[in-house]
């Protein structure tokens, strides 16, 4: 049995993205744990784990977050293929590998074909995680975004999320690199989905740069006497990373303004007023042309 988790936030936007999606790839008899978010992300993902590894016949757990649509009817068929390996522990629908810090897509990048659906300027879509340049096949990574995870029972049952990342950044990198610690795989898969977000990836940038801090605190493998030369140099990445963060929304603002105003110029240029007129403005620019060569 696939189950399928949302930890909801806003009722309103698990009601319109999570849910669909989740009820058209959910099987007959798939278990649906839709619960209110308590405390830190960390923490009600946890209550989600608590409820799947109680089922004796759980083939996995996918969270959903209430932001992201699953848009793939073929979703189970594909985590029964990619748990087929029994070392595999997660699956997501994008990751890297060479992940270095909670800014994961300064790696290589593997994704399936996503969609980034924003309503900044009239709304639209662009591909997902196009700015990060995805050129890495499907497959073994370090780790994966956590809008959409996917994990095994042994993954369920054995790995809990870190409650003391308390400020909501980087849960799911931590997942899967105590995964991969535990002699487990993460992969990507070609699970498609909609992520209805906002062009700005970050939303709290001064936030973000302290989880940047504490994540690499966590995960830092030598030991220097002088920690507050240490806790600098911490910063000083965060700090590159977020602004290298603000660069690709910056690209994707512009993406969007610039579809905006093609969308009005194909209205325009569509409409029966300008096909209409067409002839008048031929005219003008001879006009125009004749006067420029009279002087």
């Amino acid at each position: 049995m696939i189950a399928f988790g949302s930890a909801i936030t806003e009722p309103e936007a698990y009601r319109r993205y999570a849910e669909p999606g989740i009820r058209a790839a959910a099987e007959p008899d798939s278990e649906v744990y839709a619960f209110a978010a308590v405390g830190t992300v960390a923490r009600s993902y946890n209550l989600l784990l608590d409820a799947a590894a109680a089922r004796g016949d759980l083939e996995a757990l996918v969270i959903v977050h209430p932001y992201a649509e699953i848009a793939d009817p073929r979703l189970c068929g594909k985590l029964r293929a990619a748990l087929g390996d029994p070392s595999v522990a997660v699956v997501g629908c994008v990751g890297a590998t060479g992940v270095r810090s909670l800014a994961w897509w300064e790696g290589a990048v593997s994704s399936a074909p996503l969609v980034h659906r924003y309503v900044e300027h009239g709304g639209g879509d662009l591909p997902g995680f196009a700015w990060a340049r995805p050129e890495r096949p499907l497959g073994e990574v370090d780790a994966v975004a956590g809008f959409l995870l996917a994990l095994s029972p042994w993954a369920v049952r054995t790995l809990r999320f870190d409650e003391s990342m308390r400020l909501n950044y980087g849960f799911d990198v931590d997942y899967c690199l105590r995964a991969r610690e535990g002699g487990r795989k993460v992969v990507t898969a070609d699970l498609r989905a909609i992520y209805h977000h906002a062009l700005e990836l970050i939303g709290d940038l001064d936030m973000w740069v302290e989880a940047h801090i504490r994540f690499a605190e966590k995960w830092d493998r030598q030991r220097l006497d002088d920690e507050g030369w240490k806790r600098r140099a911490r910063r000083a990445e965060a700090e590159r990373e977020a602004a290298r963060a603000i660069g690709y929304s910056n690209m994707l603002i512009a993406d969007a303004r610039v579809a905006r105003l093609e969308r009005a110029l194909a209205d325009a240029t569509g409409s029966a007023s300008w096909r209409v007129t067409a002839p008048l403005r031929r005219l003008n620019a001879r006009a125009r042309r004749i006067r420029a060569r009279l002087g």
